[in-house]
């Protein structure tokens, strides 16, 4: 935007605030620390520091209160000058849609005086967030040709999916636009840079960090066309996982937004491209990014974004995180998004540890670029003392010529550049190769990476099978890491959950499930830039709960192209409703060390795309039901922050607590005494429609639900139930209710946890 001249602010700062002082500043880390500064390459403390400030909206007086000029000066006026004494811009970035504020560049001195000036609401130190296909549409039930997917859904035609991302390489094939219509009158966006070449798909392509909107990280070119990337014959990687690439919604527009660079994300890029994203006319905003931490909503400005986007009509929905399988790790936990958590598809890269006396062990490798069948057997290599295979100076020689066997240190995503550095270490002392077994922590979860030719992952259950046969017999060689070269579909148990997916409870919310839903996030192909920092191109694997949120923010395309006018809210619930509560073989879906997984893993349950646009019925919510909630939880300062909205005030709303609000997702105390809750649905099915209640529940949680039978006369009509649940033990319980009718069947989990009781 344009710069403003300082010297004129004084003569328009009145025609533009008509603000009365502020009340007590408020200038938070939501960590408790204040006014920590920035350190530059060599570890000095800098003077400034970006900052996220809140402030209230400009006066209508001014004549234009929605006009970028209008919020641009009136943002300039809290600054002390236009550049930095180094020459930088001050003004980072200018908000009006996700956010009512600026990013500003600004001493501790010069914040404590910004805070002091009328206007001023609160202030948030920039975080730095991390980023957290050929076969998955098929898994999910979606199938090229005749059927839903192209007739009943349209392939998501029409909708505009908004990536916010580390860019995109727009000349990739699952970018072209064959097929496709131009975009929507509605549709604002333009295109910027030479990663642009956009057309009737990429339509929009806006960088919010300040360089060209090239992606050279691959990250966002991969969740680009998982969510919408069109049809591409002969996908594979380097012949691994071969067939016809294409998104989720390959008839959708996509839109992205850079707002990662190699050093992470900020806050203030992400709140840049959501405000963007809002005023282009995006149908769905897709964050494959988050922190390591959560922070109360009104501290947090992706959650304060994200409230403004949603109560405009726009779908958000973002990675549960990667720190799974801890406990309490889910990130993204507002109840307004739609919280993605990360499961396997039902294809091995398979390749063989041969051992001698025709014994096998099958693992899994993404580079078989050869297939070393034929070599001679080699010696295996396995030192419980060197079980993590740091081998160091003349250490390194006993390697040479040998099968290495290595336990892995860790699983770090995305990229777990501590295990390359170690096998390339190991290979280029001369080891003939490596199997890499997972962490006990992984269990049956293996994430793909290329360490090269030679190198192949096992489970930490099958490497338990090789260390023991290395241990047993010095002597004993192995024949080829690598072996039957080629992809296996219809393995089992699939999907489970991985072991990175973040786990509920949530910490800030815990009477509201999250994450909300599972979906694909393990070892996914989609389309990626040749000639990256990180991966081969035009097509490569990655994983993480990254991988899984453009699966459902492209459903949510599928959806909003059929149902235009349905509220996030929803869209969200359509989604968890029809959610699957098992896997392909009707068992109970598992975790990565193939237990049953709780909800706290699979959130309501794995997508539907197919059912997902037919609900039958929704729970909806608005603005002013998020309101109501944010005032029991966190009070009326809270939700100034967070709505910014006069017209929602605690004094004029109910105070609905956790439990009552009405998510599609039933959270409850485990206690003796029978707890209720009430629930709302609205028909979005045939007019004429009977449901009836169906419970499920083990025999220590007792559930009634009442009335046992809704019946619908139209359209749009609205039935309330109440639910009353009561239960004995400790720990969680799980069962769940669904209401049945001739065509639909509408789930909702029920999880009644012992501890703390949600306030009434």
């Amino acid at each position: 935007m344009a710069s403003f001249s300082h010297a004129l602010l004084p003569f328009l700062i009145a025609a533009v605030a008509g603000l009365t002082p502020a009340p007590a500043t408020c200038y938070v880390n939501p960590g408790g620390n204040l006014h920590l500064q920035e350190q530059d390459d060599q570890g000095n403390a800098s003077a400034y520091r970006t900052h996220i400030v809140l402030v209230r909206p400009p006066s209508s007086g001014a004549g234009a209160a929605a006009d970028e000029f209008t919020h641009g000066l009136w943002h300039e006026s809290f600054l002390p000058t236009s550049l930095t004494d180094s020459g930088e811009p001050r003004l980072v970035h200018s908000y009006t849609e996700a956010f009512t504020g600026f990013a500003a560049r600004l001493t501790d001195a010069e914040l404590d005086a910004v805070a002091r000036k009328p206007g001023f609401v609160r202030a948030f130190p920039d975080r730095t967030l991390q980023l957290t296909t050929t076969h998955t549409p098929e898994f999910l039930g979606l199938r090229q040709g005749p059927g839903f997917w192209r007739d009943g859904a349209g392939y998501g035609k029409g909708a505009i999916v908004g990536l916010l991302d580390v860019g995109i390489y727009g000349a990739h094939p699952s970018f072209a636009d064959h097929g496709l219509a131009p975009p929507p009158p509605k549709w604002k966006g333009t295109c910027a840079g030479s990663a642009s070449r956009c057309n009737s798909k990429l339509i929009g392509v806006k960088s919010l960090v300040g360089d060209d909107a090239r992606d050279d990280f691959g990250h966002g070119t991969h969740t680009s066309s998982t969510a919408a990337g069109n049809f591409v014959a002969g996908a594979s990687r380097d012949g691994m996982a071969a067939g016809t690439a294409a998104g989720v919604a390959p008839g959708a527009h996509v839109a992205m937004y850079k707002v990662c660079t190699g050093k992470g994300c900020s806050d203030s890029a992400v709140l840049a491209g959501m405000d963007a994203a809002i005023k282009d006319g995006v149908d769905v905003i897709s964050l494959s990014l988050g922190g390591n931490a959560t922070f109360p909503f009104d501290h947090d400005p992706i959650a304060i974004g994200a409230f403004s986007a949603v109560a405009k009509g726009i779908t958000v929905v973002c990675a549960a995180g990667n720190n799974g399988p801890k406990p309490a790790s889910v990130v993204n936990d507002a109840p307004w998004l739609i919280t993605v958590a990360a499961s396997s598809v039902d294809r091995s890269l398979l390749a063989e540890v041969q051992l001698d006396k025709g014994v096998s062990v099958a693992g899994e490798a993404i580079n078989q670029a050869t297939n070393s069948s034929t070599k001679p057997p080699f010696p295996v290599l396995y030192s419980e003392e060197r079980r993590n295979c740091i081998y160091r100076g003349e250490e390194r020689k006993v390697v040479a010529g040998k099968i290495v066997i290595c336990e892995a240190v860790d699983n770090l995503l995305p990229y777990n550049t501590s295990e390359k550095s170690i096998l390339r270490d190991i290979k280029s002392a001369g080891a003939a190769g490596v199997v890499l077994i997972n962490t006990k922590a992984d269990g049956y979860t293996t994430v793909l990476y290329d360490y090269g030719s030679d190198v192949v992952q096992l489970t930490a259950a099958d490497g338990a099978k090789v260390t023991k046969y290395a241990a047993s017999s010095p002597s004993n060689s192995a024949t080829a890491v690598r072996f039957n070269h080629r992809t296996v579909l219809g393995v089992r148990p699939s999907p489970t959950v991985a072991s990175f997916s973040s786990r509920g409870p949530s910490t800030i919310t815990p009477g509201v499930l999250k994450p909300d839903v599972l979906a694909p996030g393990l070892n996914i192909l989609a389309a990626y830039p040749p000639k990256t920092l990180l991966g081969a191109g035009p097509f490569d694997v990655l994983s993480g709960t990254s991988m899984s949120t453009p699966h459902i923010s492209s459903v949510v395309a599928l959806i909003n192209s059929v149902h235009p006018d349905w509220s996030a809210a929803a869209i969200k619930s359509a989604i968890m409703t029809t959610s699957d509560a098992v896997d392909r073989n009707g068992g109970p879906i598992l975790d990565e060390q193939h237990r049953n997984a709780n909800a706290y893993a699979t959130g309501a349950g794995h997508v539907n795309p197919a059912r997902a646009t037919d609900p039958g019925l929704v729970y909806d919510l608005g603005a002013a039901d998020y309101a109501s909630y944010i005032c029991a939880l966190l009070g009326e300062a809270a939700l100034a922050v967070i709505a910014r909205d006069s017209s929602l005030s605690c004094g004029k709303l109910p105070k609905t607590p956790e439990a009552e609000l009405n998510y599609p997702t039933i959270k409850v105390p485990l206690q003796p005494a029978p707890f209720m809750v009430t629930r709302t649905v609205t028909n979005v099915g045939p007019a004429a429609s009977t449901y009836t209640a169906k419970v499920e529940a083990p025999k220590s949680l007792t559930v009634r639900v009442s009335p046992g039978k809704l019946v619908f006369t139209k359209a749009g009509e609205e039935k309330t139930f109440s639910v009353t649940v009561s239960g004995q033990g400790g720990g969680v319980l799980e069962g769940s209710l669904s209401w049945v009718s001739g065509q639909h069947v509408v789930r909702s989990p029920i999880i009644a946890a012992a501890g703390r009781r949600p306030e009434r």
